[in-house]
């Protein structure tokens, strides 16, 4: 079933539609980029993304692959009930979903029709920040993009569906959400959009936590030039994100290594 240390899996391509299979490709590249930027945790968390042109339909990693070895054809295709509609030949690992990001994806793509694709991390930078009681604070430009950001209270590890509305309410219309004591949330119209998302987060909270680390008084901004900073990168104000970044980011990875592509 391997070689080389490589996972040996047939080719979806043909088995899909030309829609679907681009979104296979940008979302096995969104899992490579995150383990490429230092944001993914072994096999645990969960990227998903929407099906094009069918209906209630997501596609997520299988649950006990590295991020670095998510291929497209790799990928499960679920519905929001958790039932699987799709898969490869796993062979003898019969590899199946992670029940978490079950539930918390498919409460999101069910509630944000508009949502293209949901990203979950738990960096270490993003769980020391979920886990502070001031939250992410607005103490740089980037960090102000997410003034407003959710926040979602812990309630132990999401595997119970009755947490789904709450998680929805929390995050409400926005692009992100802090998970408390857990990690950090991004969605997006596109995977590209996604990804930006939740690369900028994680510097916001990288920077911070160097800030507060040199225990000295932090420098505020104030409120009218936070909201104004906010709104400057709002989607109602400026092009969608990922649409420039998300090319260069996938010859990238055709550089190095384009096997995320099979």
């Amino acid at each position: 079933m391997y070689k080389d240390g490589k996972l040996q899996i047939a080719s979806m391509k043909d088995s899909c539609s030309a829609a679907e299979w681009q979104a296979r490709v940008d979302l096995a590249a969104c899992y490579r980029l995150v383990d490429i930027y230092g944001m993914s945790d072994m096999m645990a968390n969960h990227i998903s993304a929407r099906v094009p042109d069918e209906e209630g339909a997501f596609l997520i990693n299988a649950y006990g692959m590295m991020y670095e070895e998510i291929t497209a054809s790799s990928l499960i295709k679920i519905d929001h009930d958790g039932n699987i509609l799709s898969k490869p030949d796993f062979g003898d690992l019969n590899y199946g979903i992670n029940k978490a990001g079950y539930v918390i994806h498919s409460a999101v793509h069910e509630a944000r029709p508009e949502v293209a694709c949901v990203i979950h991390t738990h960096s270490w930078a993003s769980m020391a920040v979920s886990a502070l009681e001031c939250g992410l604070l607005p103490i740089t430009q980037t960090a102000m993009r997410f003034l407003k950001i959710g926040y979602h209270d812990y309630q132990g590890v999401v595997l119970n569906t009755d947490e789904q509305a709450s998680l929805v309410r929390d995050l409400g219309t926005g692009e992100a959400l802090v998970l408390r004591n857990h990690g950090v949330l991004t969605v997006g119209r596109s995977i590209g959009e996604a990804f930006n998302w939740m690369h900028r987060v994680e510097l916001a909270c990288h920077s911070q936590l160097a800030a507060m680390a040199c225990n000295t008084p932090l420098v505020k901004v104030a409120q009218p030039i936070l909201e104004e900073t906010w709104n400057n990168y709002q989607p109602s104000t400026r092009r969608p994100y990922g649409l420039m970044e998300w090319p260069a980011l996938l010859r990238k990875l055709d550089r190095t290594d384009p096997s995320y592509r099979s």
